[in-house]
């Protein structure tokens, strides 16, 4: 589902004289179908940035970053705009600590909306937002709400929400259970080995040694890399 080849990436810091700061060097590796990697390494070793660089956030300034979408494979870092958007709608979901929507969206719409892109009529689409909504424990009388006002661990269970909305072949989590209570880690680490058992490619960044353990198949070790 995903094979990154010799990717590189470096800042340059415009406002201090075009100064270049080295992120990643030449880093390769491959995820398949029903295997969870999880990105290890020191704070600042880029783990977050080549998650950012797989879902074409961030550039890729050297490599490949090959993700099969629709029974070819698709080089990221040459992709079109309209191509990323196409991969992101039907192939690739991205969970991370942050939520950001737009204000005023009920909660319920905002993790509908990935299976409404799909072509999901809206009922359905709903319906499972709801089931996703119940199993994270987020209330009902929130559902109406926009979640921007909610506290940090709640919109963190919406995002989570969001991101298992739909069967995403490949999965990206950036720190999911970051914020949560033991309660919903447990969840969280339930619906993650689901999500490979039925087939789903995962790519983690998970600080906590126990949670990584219970849901990765491999760890990459970027200062290794």
């Amino acid at each position: 589902m995903l094979t990154i080849i010799d990717a590189g990436k470096s800042f340059t810091l415009h406002v201090q004289g075009g100064v270049k700061i080295p992120v990643l060097n030449r880093v390769s590796l491959s995820i398949a179908a029903g295997e969870a990697m999880a990105l290890s390494g020191p704070s600042g070793v880029g783990k977050s940035s080549l998650m950012r660089m797989v879902y074409g956030n961030y550039a890729c300034h050297e490599g490949e970053i090959r993700i099969r979408h629709n029974g070819a494979e698709i080089d990221i870092a040459k992709a079109a705009p309209r191509m990323i958007m196409n991969i992101r709608r039907a192939t690739m979901g991205y969970i991370s600590q942050f939520l950001r929507v737009i204000p005023r969206v009920s909660t319920l719409d905002v993790v509908a909306e990935p299976m409404l892109a799909r072509g999901v009529t809206p009922d359905a689409a709903k319906d499972r937002a709801r089931e996703l909504l119940v199993r994270l424990r987020i209330p009902e009388r929130l559902w109406s709400l926009s979640p921007v006002t909610f506290s940090g661990g709640e919109q963190q269970r919406v995002n989570i929400a969001r991101g298992f909305a739909a069967p995403y072949p490949l999965l990206l989590l950036d720190e999911p259970t970051a914020s949560l209570d033991a309660a919903n880690r447990t969840t969280v680490i339930k619906m993650v080995n689901e999500a490979r058992a039925g087939g789903a490619a995962i790519m983690g960044i998970f600080h906590d040694e126990a949670v990584r353990d219970m849901v990765s198949t491999r760890v990459f070790d970027l200062a290794a890399a």
